[in-house]
């Protein structure tokens, strides 16, 4: 397993200390097994306080970008930042040049001489993260793009860990729409030994086809299962999670003006959770109560949501700590 407290790498910048590649986190596709099994176990450790705090990222300057909403991730990697011991600086979506025309590029080019990381959410998709990391002078990290939310992985993985107390074999039910978080777990989830995830996704809104023939390779490959249908019916028999997402993606719109009625079937009341009664609920957050889950389900005793949401700061301390430390 990886080791994550390697000894701190000189800045790049610094002209008269030899430059080092740095670590990128853009897509969970990008990690070997090894690697993100080593994030969601630090992230775990995280979460039971079985990591000291002793400045892990002390003489490090971290920057935060975000051009779209964002409260759980944003003050994730801020509160990670400060409580590792890095200095931190955050720029809103008016604050950049490239508001006046300067290319991303660029923009990352000059970011990548003074920072040493960069943690960024954008509205586009992660190619542009990676035009900006194909300098290496700074290390960065997806806060989510259009195609995925990888740090989100990271998080669930954790969360799911502690609540069950297994990875390995672990059954969930994801129901709702194929997007960034449910791409990131079905690059995630399908890594792990017995493992399955079944996707109930509305028709017209799976995943991406290139992410679910990945992340069915994944499958192939560790004994896992991914599967995906576009219908309610024959739900698997036993299964320790259903998960769902707000249907309305931050930071995206949908083409079809009658998008709700297609989606309605996938909700999850009480009545789905009762079909699956040893199952705990998630849900990244925000929830919209009424649509993607019924008010009774988010906020009764089987939802873990909200423990699920403090885990965005363990995933984020345990991600800063592999990519910068």
């Amino acid at each position: 397993m990886p080791q994550t407290s390697s000894p701190v790498v000189p800045h790049a910048a610094d002209p008269s200390r030899p430059a080092a590649a740095r670590r990128h986190l853009l897509s969970l596709a990008d990690l070997s097994d090894d690697e993100l099994y080593a994030l969601v176990h630090r992230s775990s450790e995280h979460a039971r306080g079985a990591v000291p705090l002793t400045g892990q990222l002390g003489g490090r300057v971290v920057g935060t970008y975000f051009r779209t909403t964002s409260t759980r991730t944003r003050t994730a990697f801020s509160v990670a930042a400060l409580r590792l011991g890095a200095q931190l600086i955050a720029y809103g979506p008016k604050d950049l040049q490239e508001n006046t025309g300067e290319t991303a590029d660029d923009t990352g080019r000059v970011l990548g001489l003074m920072l040493d990381g960069l943690v960024a959410r954008t509205s586009a998709s992660a190619q542009e993260l990676r035009s900006i990391a194909a300098w290496d002078t700074m290390s960065v990290v997806n806060a989510m793009t259009e195609d995925e939310h990888p740090t989100q992985g990271v998080t669930d993985l954790s969360a799911m860990l502690t609540a069950v107390g297994r990875l390995e074999g672990l059954r969930v039910l994801y129901v709702g729409e194929g997007n960034n978080t449910a791409v990131a777990l079905a690059l995630a989830l399908t890594r792990y030994p017995g493992a399955e995830l079944h996707l109930r996704t509305p028709p017209g809104y799976g995943l991406p086809p290139a992410a679910l023939r990945r992340g069915q390779e994944y499958a192939a490959a560790h004994g896992a299962v991914l599967d995906e249908q576009h219908h309610m019916d024959g739900l698997p028999p036993q299964v320790d999670i259903v998960y769902t997402t707000r249907w309305q993606t931050t930071g995206t719109t949908k083409p079809d003006p009658e998008w709700r009625q297609v989606f309605r079937p996938f909700q999850v009341d009480a009545a789905l959770m009762d079909r699956c009664p040893a199952a705990v609920f998630m849900h990244d957050l925000p929830a919209h109560r009424g649509e993607e889950v019924e008010a009774g389900v988010l906020d009764g005793d089987r939802s873990i949501a909200f423990q699920q949401a403090a885990h965005k700061l363990y995933g984020a301390m345990a991600v800063l700590e592999w990519y910068l430390a």
